[in-house]
Parts: C-alpha cells; structure tokens; sequence
C-alpha cells in the first residue's frame, strides 16, 4: 500500500497543511452543536434589546410569538435536502457519475473535475451537490492512482463553500422571490424581490463565474502529488460500489410499492402542473421559479427516476437524519427574528448601519458583516431571516439595489462554509473522513476567495441601480 513521504510532504505543504489541520482540530474540541449557537443567539439578542432600552416582557412575547412564524421555510429547507438527495441516489444518475469518472487520467485532473462538478450541481442544488460530489469523488478514489483523497473531498465541499447560493437553491433569493415565505414585517421593508433581480443579474452570472474559474484553478494547484499523497487506500477505505436492488416482495400487499403505476400517474400529473404554472405565470417563468414549484420539481424528478415507491421511500428514509438539525434550530432562529423585528432593534441596527457607510462603502459593510456572522449561524436561511430585516432597511436608506444586496449576502455568506463543518457531514459521512482532513484546503480556499468576493460585492454595486421595492 502506497503511503506518503511525510518528510517530504512536510517540505512542500507544511505551513498550509499545519494551519488547516490545526484549525479543524480546534474546531473539533471547541466548536459546540450548532443548536448551542441557536440558543445563544437568543439570549445575546435579548441582552442586545435590554440595552437598548427594550422592554424585557415585549422581548420575550415577540419572540415567542414568531416560534412557528418560519414553519413554512423551514419545511422548504427540509425538502430541498430531500429532493437533492433522491435525485442524487437514483441509479440513472449514479450512472452518469461512474462515466465521469472514467475521464480523468491525473490526480490533479480528478480534484479539478470534483470541483468543477461539485459546483456546477450546487448551483442546481446543493443537496444534490453534497451527494452527487460524494459518490464522485468515491468512484474516482479507485480509479484515479495517487489521487490525494483530501483534496479531493475538500474540492467536493467547494459548492458549498463558493457558489451554491448564489444558484437555484439560495435560501435567500428564492425567500425573497415566494411571497408565502416571507414574513409580513419583511415584506413590508423589501416587497417582492424575483430572481431576475438578484441570481439572474448579470454581475451576479459574472461573479459566479469568476469564482468557479477560481475555485477549479486552486484546486488544480494545489493538489499535492502522488509522492506526496495520502489515498483513500491510506484511511483504510475499500472501495463498495452503490446497489440499487430492491428485496423480493414478501406479501401480495407490496405489489403496488414495486409497481412503477402509481409513480408515473403521479409524477404525470405533476409535471402537468408545473408546465401549466411556468406557462401561465404572469411574470414570466422565472418569476415561477419559487421555492415551492422548485421543490416540487425535484420531487417529481425523484419519482420518475427511482420509478418505484418503495425505492424512492427507502431514498426519502436514508436522508431524514440530515434535516434534523434544520427543523429543531429554525424556530429558535424565529424567536430571535420576533425580537428583532416585534420591537425597535430593527430600526435601530438600520440606523447603525447607514451611520457608519455611506451609498459606496454599504455593500463592502455587508460583505463582512455577513461573512462573520456566517461563522457563528451556519445556516444561509436562518440567518437570512434574522439579518434581512436591518439590512435591507439600511439598504432602502442609502438607495442600494435590494436585488444586489441579497447577492452580496449570498456571495459573503457563503465564505465561513469552507471551514465550517455544519453541512459537511452529509458530504464527510459518504466519504468517511473527518472535518480536519479536508479543513487545510478550505482554508487556503478561504484566503484567496475573501478579497476577490469583498472586492466584486463593492465593484459591481457601482453599475446596479436602485430601484423601489415592488410590494
């Protein structure tokens, strides 16, 4: 079995590789469950309102008030992991991930090509990123001699790390664009935001651009060589293809869960459904595209390629586990929203913000506020929901586009996931590795994206005009 020369490797990564190591083993013993983050974030908003001379009682009722007030967005987040991952595991689309891996012949070709896929699918979805760049990055470890497995699941994890938000699935873009999901006191400030205000803007298609093109060169760079590498062969991993087979039918009553009849009848349906709403939305058919009927496609889709109810049930059980985290900490991510908005924090922290910027210097402000705020919330959503309400109130203030400002959020947010392992464990849990063997290369990742992203967020501002919100 072919091991590393770890002296070797030591002299051509050793400052990197330390630093990223160290930080994920410290992140390992010191970073708490994020439900911890959650509970005290409520507690600092509430000290927050005291000393702002807020009422404690009014604290406390406006942010129980609004414990269920994100049930209908947290139930869409809940499903866009489901939709991702039963479309990810359906064995036509396995398929197409053990093609792909027959093309790269170089270790350094490989983590490219994980990382160009990892985020082109996260700009689809990123649940469906985590699990297709998985099974990807499996199929490859076997195929690919020398293949650093590290960098190759770090390079898996880019999507989520560079761009997933600023595609199909942003939380806060496509919030902004479903009326149903936006909380009133919200709508009030900002109105309907479609996605051709925001995802579809063309220095948003731009700047993703510049960031994949960025992200697949530094992968490529960086990935170290076969003398150097450490395989998946070094972790003790046996390479296990993915069976897609179904138990014999035991009972006469479980013919209809093998039966593909109700399947298609349904997904039929369905997509009748979703062609007549694309076709007949007054806005256009991207204006269609809300959280709901995006959802709904992958569900659809789902369906037809797992083709039997009891395959794509077995799919839906499988993933489950992962939404735990979300259903659990949206509602305390609620009450800190109720307190915010129910009294005058809002009004306030948008009083701040439009006190220390100005119209130029606004989007380079929210850039790092929403970047750093990304360390300690994890969740692009949640988060959305608690900083919108100020920040788009500001925006209103110093006449930035709101469209632009969801992009910036998306842009920044996005930062802290490359060494944060909140969504890496779907990803982790496939490749069986742990956070601190992929964190290095995000880190090194980080330090280059930080400036290009602050920097775009703050130069393309300049050639978005404002315009007011349409409620």
């Amino acid at each position: 079995m072919h091991m590393p020369d770890e002296k070797h490797a030591a002299v051509q990564e050793q400052g990197l590789v330390r630093f990223g190591l160290g930080l994920a083993r410290w992140s390992e013993r010191w970073f708490p469950d994020p439900l911890v983050f959650a509970l005290l974030g409520v507690v600092v908003v509430f000290i927050v309102g005291l000393l702002l001379h807020q009422s404690p009682a009014k604290l406390a009722i406006q942010g129980g008030k609004n414990f269920w007030a994100l049930v209908p967005f947290t139930m869409q987040m809940v499903m866009i992991i489901v939709g991702g991952y039963v479309v990810a595991s359906t064995p036509i689309v396995y398929r197409a991930i053990r093609a792909l891996a027959g093309i790269p012949k170089t270790p350094r070709g490989a983590v490219a090509m994980v990382a160009l896929f990892s985020m082109l699918t996260s700009l689809i979805s990123w649940g469906l990123s985590l699990i297709f760049s998985g099974l990807f990055v499996r199929e490859l470890a076997h195929r690919v001699k020398g293949m650093d497995y590290r960098a190759a699941g770090a390079a898996a994890y880019l999507g989520l790390g560079a761009v997933w938000a600023m595609g199909l699935s942003s939380s806060a873009a496509m919030m902004m664009a479903t009326k149903s999901a936006i909380p009133p006191t919200l709508f009030s400030i900002s109105g309907l935001i479609p996605l051709t205000q925001t995802l579809f803007l063309w220095p948003s298609i731009l700047m993703t651009a510049i960031l994949i093109t960025l992200s697949v060169l530094i992968a490529y760079l960086s990935t170290p060589s076969p003398e150097n590498a450490k395989t998946a062969e070094s972790y003790g991993i046996v390479y296990e293809p993915i069976r897609s087979s179904l138990e014999d039918r035991s009972k006469p009553g479980e013919w209809l869960e093998y039966s593909p009849a109700l399947t298609v009848l349904v997904a039929a349906l369905l997509c009748y459904y979703l062609v007549d709403v694309f076709r007949t939305s007054p806005q256009g058919a991207l204006a269609a595209l809300d959280l709901n009927n995006y959802n709904l496609i992958f569900i659809t889709v789902g369906l037809l390629l797992h083709w039997r109810p009891k395959r794509f049930m077995r799919a839906v059980a499988e993933c489950i586990p992962a939404t735990g985290g979300v259903i659990i900490q949206f509602p305390f991510y609620a009450v800190i929203f109720g307190m915010i908005v129910g009294t005058g924090i809002a009004d306030a922290l948008a009083h701040l913000f439009a006190s220390v910027s100005t119209h130029g210097t606004y989007p380079l402000l929210v850039a790092m506020y929403s970047a750093v705020l990304g360390v300690f919330i994890p969740s692009g959503g949640s988060k959305w929901v608690i900083e919108a309400p100020y920040v788009l109130q500001a925006a209103n203030l110093h006449q930035v586009h709101l469209g632009w400002v969801v992009q910036i959020y998306n842009a920044s947010e996005a930062l802290p996931n490359l060494v944060n392992p909140f969504w890496m464990l779907p990803l982790l849990g496939i490749l069986r590795l742990k956070a601190r063997d992929i964190v290095g290369y995000g880190v090194l990742q980080l330090m280059v994206h930080i400036p290009v992203v602050f920097f775009l967020c703050w130069l393309f501002a300049r050639y978005v005009p404002y315009l007011p919100p349409v409620k």
